[in-house]
């Protein structure tokens, strides 16, 4: 990648993190860039439509331009039209949110879900984003499914973060993160609790497709309140099953189409 495609996306990337608009200054130096060199390349974003800048305090933000692609492509996809069905009967029987990871090659995204929290606390993520593999129930069933060398790799790729931006349980070296990625293997599912949240719990099975391997992940996530350990566990027979339907009716679907392949 040269180097001025890295900047650009550099910049984009940040800038989806300051919905309220980042000054010019804050980016150059978080990026560590030439003040010249982000201005001429906000500019060249603004030309093109995909950021711009506010007239009250000149920062930069991005425009929905980008939105506009991403849910082009999933609507092109057919994913989530094909899932979406699985989700609400899954969330509904559980009354958990219910999210469906699309596995791209060396991370997760997340695609869709379904929320059936009616009361009470609720977990509302965000969509779009990736999946931090290192604590995240939906991350260490993936791993799970690859050699173990390569599931470092993707890790290290990707970095543990900082423990204070996740919660007290969350592996912080790769021989706790094996012991996690160990155990999922062995009964097939993941659990996890106060990892990538304090308070926050989550159960994850892998989307198998014949052939291809692991090309997504299903997660119910929710307040650890409500989510045990018993009942993530009673939780486990109708994940699986609705993994098994999602296999099978969005398998036709480009996205579930990727290969992993360890950079």
């Amino acid at each position: 990648m040269s180097g001025v495609m890295k900047r650009t996306m550099a910049i984009l990337e940040r800038l989806a993190q300051g919905v309220e608009g980042v000054p010019l200054a804050t980016l150059a130096e978080e990026l560590n860039l030439p003040r010249s060199a982000a201005h001429r390349l906000l500019l060249e974003l603004t030309e093109l439509g995909y950021a711009r800048q506010s007239r009250e305090r000149g920062d930069y933000m991005l425009t929905t331009r980008l939105v506009s692609l991403g849910l082009n492509y999933l609507k092109n996809s057919g994913v989530v039209d094909l899932c979406q069905p699985v989700l609400d009967r899954l969330a509904e029987s559980a009354g958990e949110l219910v999210r469906l990871g699309v596995v791209d090659v060396d991370h997760i995204t997340w695609v869709s879900l379904s929320q059936g929290a009616r009361a009470g606390l609720r977990y509302d993520p965000d969509q779009g984003t990736d999946a931090r593999l290192s604590c995240t129930a939906s991350g260490h069933v993936w791993l799970s499914t690859l050699p173990e060398d390569d599931a470092l790799t993707l890790v290290a790729k990707q970095g543990f973060g900082k423990p204070s931006d996740y919660g007290p349980n969350a592996p912080a070296s790769p021989t706790a993160l094996l012991k996690a990625i160990r155990q999922a293997r062995k009964q097939g599912f993941a659990l996890t609790s106060d990892t990538y949240a304090p308070g926050l719990s989550a159960v994850a099975v892998p989307i198998t497709v014949p052939g291809r391997g692991a090309v997504g992940v299903l997660a119910i996530s929710g307040p650890s309140v409500r989510l045990s350990d018993i009942r993530m566990r009673e939780l486990v027979p109708d994940l699986c099953a609705a993994a098994a339907d999602i296999a099978q009716t969005g398998a036709a679907s480009p996205l579930f189409k990727r290969s992993f392949a360890p950079a």
